[in-house]
């Protein structure tokens, strides 16, 4: 009899037991938050039930929230789908970049060519596989260090990789000092200095005082491989932008290190597909040890350099192959030299271990070419300034009648050409007239947006801006007197204003907001959305996956400018809490609305537990 009643009691033991944990699961999923250890590993709508959404059955939730997406002027009630807060993802995706996920390729089976780096390239999830989390914070996250301070130092605890440091040490790439990842300016064909590097370039091509911005003529640059991007950030003091471009390869994080100290750069490769900027666009396109193989089929990712670089632009190339006498570097000497001469490059300068050549002014060389030349010419109807997912070609873009007889772009030097109308403005059909009041229209509405920043920011809280919807840059142009560069992003399906914004002396790329963009998590501390959210509401696109892209790429602490109309102001207050952002102001202007918002800076509890 005893040890019956002691099995039973046993059983009720066990019973309680689990009653106590399944109730202790149930509150930990239902009600979890932001700052508890809640998680989200699974994707789309299944990740969606853990929201603690008002609304429905939780079989609805997922398709609510995606016809909620593009209802902004619903009335109250009317599918009134709206999350209490959001799951924070893995702390294993604390630096996902959604488009450019390498797991994500194995998960899809991919059948990618390593060879022709398309493994580097965007491949986007669908809607169903998308992670409908916050990315957290690391482990000991800081406001980041100010700018020009940042260009030298940043805190270790934010990109918390030190492999550069030890791989790179004998090239003075980065150096690790206490809390601190310090850039001492060297790469790895200028071990002693970015700047003294730039002076050299400068003097090869004789520009007066060993600038290299030879008296604003060269304002915009292309550093392809550009590492931690110490070139483009000692190119600033000559008041040169450098877009420095970089894979997430095996130097993994070099981008995040570049945009972390506050340099213009960005996540893309030479790979199978065009650089997403139009022809044209650069004055100076620079590879130091960049480790491409630039010969590989017919010379295609040579002949996109050509395609992006202005008349009479430059390439300067410091590589082994340039001055190295082993058998193999000779040969790959010899045939890129036999390349560049059939696309009618000339070598401008050849000093020591470092090769300049320049593209040609007009259409001269290509017509005297003899027959059957390769690279051939671009074919008549092809449109150098498509760029958005567009298969590269091995042809060379030549100009159009207007260029070749204008023997050069037409820009006035910087700083001029920031106002001057570009001369492109006639391929939209737009006047002077209206550029200019463009112009006008922005200075206005950015001095009002600091007026209504102010009472949040100093005079280097901002660094790292970003236009989501640049159209003219006019919105950048107005920035000029602030510390800060400006990521101008033009719509894929508008019109390609991008390369106006070019001709300005600024620079961007194009973009689809129905996509993540290409950048890590926490690299700006400003985005301007000017009628975005209207724009992907036409698309058919999510307003949330927009909300936490946004949230991705903002550093806590940084602000949001949404101007737009008065029902996707009221959509995206709904939103305010379960993102962990404060409204800061709203204020009408006409038919608009601006809308200004805080990020607030959070960590989960095992950042916290690590942290301590």
């Amino acid at each position: 009899m005893r040890g019956r009643a002691d099995g039973s009691q046993r059983k009720r033991l066990i019973t309680s037991v689990c009653v106590v944990a399944i109730f202790l699961v149930f509150l930990y999923v239902y009600h979890g938050s932001i700052f508890g250890s809640q998680k989200a590993f699974e994707y789309g709508s299944k990740s969606l039930r853990k929201l603690g959404l008002t609304g429905d059955e939780d079989s609805d939730v997922g398709s609510k929230l995606d016809e909620s997406s593009s209802k902004f002027g619903q009335e109250d009630g009317e599918d009134d789908v709206v999350p209490k807060s959001f799951p924070v993802c893995d702390d294993r995706h604390s630096e996902l970049i959604p488009c450019l996920d390498r797991n994500l390729i194995y998960q899809m089976r991919l059948k990618l060519d390593l060879s022709l780096m398309e493994h580097y390239e965007r491949h986007c999830p669908l809607p169903e596989r998308r992670y409908n989390c916050l990315i957290p914070p690391p482990a000991g996250y800081k406001v980041p260090i100010k700018w020009p301070k940042s260009r030298d130092e940043v805190w270790k605890a934010n990109i918390p990789h030190t492999h550069l440091a030890h791989e790179k040490s004998d090239q003075n790439w980065m150096v690790v000092k206490g809390e601190k990842i310090v850039f001492p300016g060297g790469g790895t064909h200028f071990h002693y200095g970015a700047d003294k590097y730039i002076a050299s370039l400068a003097n090869m091509l004789n520009f007066s005082n060993n600038n290299l911005n030879n008296e604003g003529r060269l304002r915009t640059v292309l550093d392809v491989g550009c590492g931690v991007a110490s070139f483009g950030a000692y190119l600033l003091s000559s008041d040169i932008i450098a877009m420095s471009l970089a894979p997430n390869d095996v130097h993994q994080n070099q981008i995040q290190f570049a945009l972390e100290r506050g340099i213009p750069a960005y996540l893309g490769v030479l790979g199978t597909k065009r650089l997403p900027y139009p022809s044209r666009s650069f004055e100076l396109a620079h590879c130091s040890r960049c480790r491409i193989d630039w010969l590989q089929r017919d010379g295609i990712l040579l002949l996109e350099l050509d395609r992006l670089l202005r008349p009479g632009g430059y390439f300067a190339y410091s590589s082994p192959e340039a001055y190295a006498q082993d058998e193999e570097d000779l040969r790959i000497w010899r045939e890129m030299s036999a390349l560049v001469e059939r696309m009618c490059w000339r070598i401008a300068v050849k000093r020591n271990q470092t090769v300049i050549w320049q593209k040609p002014l007009t259409n001269d060389c290509y017509m005297e070419r003899a027959p059957g030349t390769q690279p051939p010419l671009c074919r008549p109807d092809d449109d150098p300034d498509a760029a958005w997912g567009v298969p590269m070609e091995a042809c060379i873009t030549p100009y159009t009648d207007h260029d070749h007889k204008s023997r050069g772009s037409g820009l006035a030097p910087w700083p001029a050409r920031l106002t001057a109308a570009p001369p492109r403005l006639a391929d939209f059909g737009y006047t002077k007239d209206k550029f200019e009041k463009d112009t006008e229209v922005w200075q206005q509405r950015v001095e009002n947006y600091w007026n209504l920043l102010s009472p949040k920011i100093a005079s280097d809280t901002l660094r790292n801006v970003m236009d989501m919807k640049a159209n003219l840059g006019s919105f950048a142009a107005a920035l000029k007197s602030k510390d800060v560069w400006v990521m101008n992003v033009v719509a894929e399906d508008g019109p390609n204003t991008l390369k106006l914004i070019y001709d300005r002396g600024l620079m961007g790329s194009i973009h689809n907001w129905c996509e993540a963009y290409s950048t890590y998590p926490r690299t700006y501390d400003l985005l301007h959305a000017w009628t975005v959210f209207s724009d992907i509401e036409k698309k058919g696109c999510s307003a949330e996956d927009l909300l936490i892209e946004m949230d991705r790429i903002l550093r806590p602490t940084g602000f949001i400018l949404i101007r737009d109309k008065p029902s996707v102001i009221e959509f995206v207050k709904k939103y305010l809490t379960a993102l962990h952002w404060d409204a800061v102001s709203t204020e009408a202007d006409g038919d608009e609305l601006v809308f200004v918002i805080q990020k607030k800076i959070w960590l989960t509890s095992e950042s916290l537990r690590d942290t301590e």
